[in-house]
């Protein structure tokens, strides 16, 4: 049974050794993998849902796989773990570096590829925590504006000052033991009503 905490996990290789050795690698419980044999295939399922951990094994049979890892790294919050030959590592971990994809060279053991699992889990972890104090903030921000708004609706229309309309709002709140920003959304409702 897959957890529900589990990593989701897009595998893009059409190399079936290699996904099989992920395979044994990969505990069902932690991690919820989908993989797809092409580049193309990978763009449709990240389109279709976001991956904590995303794997690329080049080559792939559409397009090598590179400019597909260094843009999910760019434009995804996925970690990404790109596998390439030996014989290119250097270069395409230079290029991609950058854009924060981890690159592992070919021929590579299962330690070096539970290492690096390891190495995204704990900074999908971290992302995952710094997304939700952006959120938090954001919503914070949201109810300021929302405040604000409301205030300047009673300066308005009643003819308060901005400190008043503060007071007020605020006033209303403790009287009523209601959140600031449910008296601040009432005012906006009934001054903006058509």
């Amino acid at each position: 049974m897959i957890r529900e905490d589990a990593y989701s996990t897009l595998i893009v290789s059409a190399n079936e050794k290699f996904n099989q050795v992920l395979a044994s690698i990969m505990s069902p419980d932690e991690f919820a993998c989908e993989t797809v044999g092409n580049v193309g295939e990978g763009r449709r399922a990240l389109l279709e849902r976001d991956y904590d951990i995303v794997i690329v094994n080049t080559p792939l049979p559409d397009e090598f796989g590179v400019n597909f890892a260094i843009d999910t790294g760019a434009d995804t919050n996925s970690g990404v773990l790109l596998c390439i030959n030996a014989d290119l590592f250097e270069e395409v971990t230079d290029k991609c570096e950058e854009y924060g994809v981890l690159t592992v060279s070919k021929p590579t053991s299962r330690q070096i590829v539970k290492q690096s699992l390891k190495l995204l889990e704990a900074t999908r972890r971290r992302l995952h925590r710094m997304e939700k104090k952006t959120a938090s903030f954001e919503e914070k921000l949201a109810e300021i504006k929302e405040i604000n708004r409301a205030k300047w609706l009673l300066i308005e229309n009643l003819n308060m000052s901005e400190n008043e309309a503060h007071k007020y709002i605020e006033r209303t709140a403790m009287d009523t033991r209601r959140p600031k920003i449910d008296i601040a959304r009432e005012i906006i409702e009934e001054y903006t009503k058509p």
